[in-house]
């Protein structure tokens, strides 16, 4: 199987960190991370990543499902609800914003990939996940980790105290990803753009290879295939349940972290 982590530029400016992961029923391995620049040069990369003839699941740090020409979706509204005493409610999405993504989307769908979220699918699959509600989850953090905004120094800290909490706790959440010369060069490098795209893509990957290990039991769904949803890990006192319909939590609506960068870069 192919797990693929891609952290989308919403905009045609900037360039989408890509991650891949090669999958047996033993282990996992990251073979390969880069930066891609453009639609073409991003569809071209997964459709060697993911062949036809081997089963394949796309994270995706973006909208796949977006029907609202306005305002923002249900499941935005909802993770404030699920994380906005953490920080991590998601920039809100519509048509006109996130014009690239669900123009990849048609894209993809017609290369035969589909959505959605189930383990035991033999084809391809794309799924929208959000980093930093799943590393809330993955961490218990009671904040963000803000390696995304701020002043240098302060998103360098940030990204350090994120590379390291990767690295302690990966055994548990990914005991059958092995260690590589690229992943251990991903959690050593200093922070500039190329390693944050780099890495973030890692963990939309990291964030299917959850999924896909626990066959969907250490996961839920916020929102749905209608009106758009987003694919995170279960809180680690509720791990037995399947992948599905949200839970309800109390939170706040707080400041909002950046995703895809700006509307139109």
């Amino acid at each position: 199987m192919r797990i693929l982590g891609l952290d989308l530029a919403w905009g045609d400016r900037n360039p989408d960190g890509v991650a891949l992961f090669e999958v047996t029923d033993t282990s996992a391995r990251l073979v390969d991370s880069r930066r891609v620049q453009g639609d073409d040069a991003l569809l071209g990369w997964i459709e060697q990543s993911a062949p036809r003839s081997e089963p394949a699941l796309l994270l995706i740090d973006a909208p796949v499902v977006c029907p609202n020409a306005t305002g923002s979706r249900p499941v935005d509204r909802d993770s404030h609800r699920v994380f906005g005493r953490q920080h991590a409610g998601c920039h809100p999405s519509n048509q006109r914003l996130c014009a690239r993504p669900l123009r990849l989307v048609t894209r993809l769908r017609a290369l035969g990939i589909g959505i959605g979220w189930e383990t035991g699918n033999p084809g391809r699959q794309m799924v929208e996940v959000y980093p930093h509600a799943a590393l809330v989850r993955f961490f218990a953090l009671d904040q963000i980790l803000k390696y995304k905004r701020g002043p240098v120094a302060s998103r360098r800290q940030e990204f350090r105290r994120l590379q390291a909490l990767i690295a302690e706790h990966r055994p548990v959440l990914f005991p059958s990803l092995e260690s590589s010369p690229l992943l251990e060069e991903l959690l050593n490098r200093p922070w500039t753009k190329e390693a944050e795209d780099r890495l973030d893509a890692v963990i939309c990957a990291g964030i299917g290879l959850h999924h896909v290990s626990h066959q969907g039991r250490c996961s839920e769904v916020l929102g749905d295939l209608e009106t758009g949803f987003i694919l995170v890990p279960r809180e680690a006192e509720d791990s037995h349940g399947d992948a599905g319909t949200p839970r309800g939590k109390e939170g706040t609506h707080t400041e909002v972290p950046r995703r895809g960068g700006t509307p139109g870069e």
